[in-house]
């Protein structure tokens, strides 16, 4: 089982959604980086479960327990390892499961690639729960970036269809991404964000559930991050971002619509301002031929339905090796997207200074 990412900055995800605890070992950080730890925990705090309506009602305190890495308060060279115990878990909810697959989840592929041995509580090691650690991660790499004056920050772009005003691809601030972060629910137009919480009230009351698409910003990124082909910048962030459970698409600057115009609409005019070579528009989303070009890096992840929904729907039982119908348990969120949003921060920090560190 392949759960690592990176090359000169390598993270290792362990755990299960019901395992005694989950966690993470991070190698290869810069040493000498002083690592605040109360905001990392503010940081993981904007993902943790059961703080809000909209979310799971299992309740997780998730204060990572660092057991090597640091000395008086720094990085010291030695891998950087958290421990997040496991502390309320309701195992029963899931015994079904082990003979009924969930319709979205990964209970079936799992079943057929570990031999039945895979852990189904919880969805075991594909749950969303390992994003915990993930964020333990982000949280230590951003605060290195922030040092280095790159930032990185997102908010919702839309669910159900209800949409945010986006990100300025030109002109997105690290205050703007900040103000946002510092939001309950995380979006730039709290209207929008008033029928978000709605669409996914809805949907929970019917036993159902949305997605939507977060949208991502770094600003400050240097020239020259990136390598051409397999090690990209776009490459490389979209293996971590795909990472992230339930993410089924990601697309760079403006993405797919660049299939409806001419080059010469979404080419983006090179001007001087200031001294600095920019471009007039960002089309691109700040990386041309797989290397950052200096401009906002911005990309957009989409985010499909929390599969556990408790609407009876087809499966199979495997045991008797037939049709059957499943309605599932258990305490899930009906629409992941608001706690998914420093989950992709937290990727792709760590993509981007695993990139950096390359430079």
């Amino acid at each position: 089982m392949s759960s690592d990412f990176g090359k000169k900055v390598r993270i290792q995800i362990f755990g299960q959604s019901h395992s005694e605890a989950i966690g993470i070992v991070i190698d290869g950080l810069p040493v000498g980086e002083a690592v605040d730890l109360e905001e990392v925990q503010k940081f993981m705090e904007r993902r943790a479960p059961g703080r809000n309506a909209y979310s799971t009602s299992r309740k997780e305190g998730d204060v990572p327990r660092v057991v090597s890495g640091l000395f008086e308060g720094k990085t010291c060279g030695a891998p950087l390892c958290a421990v997040i115990e496991n502390t309320n878990t309701r195992s029963q909810d899931y015994d079904k499961l082990k003979d009924m697959p969930r319709p979205g989840h990964a209970d079936y592929t799992a079943w057929v690639k570990y031999d039945g041995c895979n852990d189904h509580r919880g969805g075991g090691h594909f749950s969303g729960r390992l994003t915990a650690p993930l964020c333990f991660a982000g949280a230590v790499c951003k605060q290195i970036l922030e040092r280095k004056g790159i930032h990185v920050g997102a908010h919702i772009l839309s669910i159900k269809g209800i949409k945010d005003a986006p990100f300025d691809a030109v002109s997105v601030s690290a205050e703007e991404l900040q103000a946002v972060a510092e939001k309950a629910f995380p979006v730039q137009t709290d209207v929008a964000g008033e029928a978000m919480q709605a669409a996914i009230a809805a949907a929970k009351a019917q036993g159902d559930s949305v997605g939507g698409i977060v949208e991502c910003a770094v600003t400050g990124l240097p020239v020259g991050a990136g390598e051409p082909m397999f090690d990209g910048l776009e490459s490389v962030l979209a293996q971590a971002i795909f990472a992230i459970p339930a993410v089924k698409g990601v697309e760079f600057g403006a993405g797919f619509a660049v299939a409806e115009l001419f080059g010469s609409e979404n080419n983006d005019d090179f001007i001087y301002e200031d001294g600095r070579v920019k471009t007039k528009t960002n089309h691109h989303g700040g990386a041309l031929g797989g290397i950052s070009s200096g401009m906002p890096l911005v990309f957009r992840a989409a985010f499909k339905p929390t599969p556990s929904i408790s609407i009876e729907q087809d499966t199979i039982s495997l045991s008797k090796g037939e049709n059957d119908r499943l309605a599932v348990t258990g305490r899930h969120d009906p629409g992941i997207v608001p706690r998914a949003v420093p989950v992709v921060e937290a990727a792709a920090a760590v993509a981007i200074l695993d990139l950096l560190c390359r430079m």
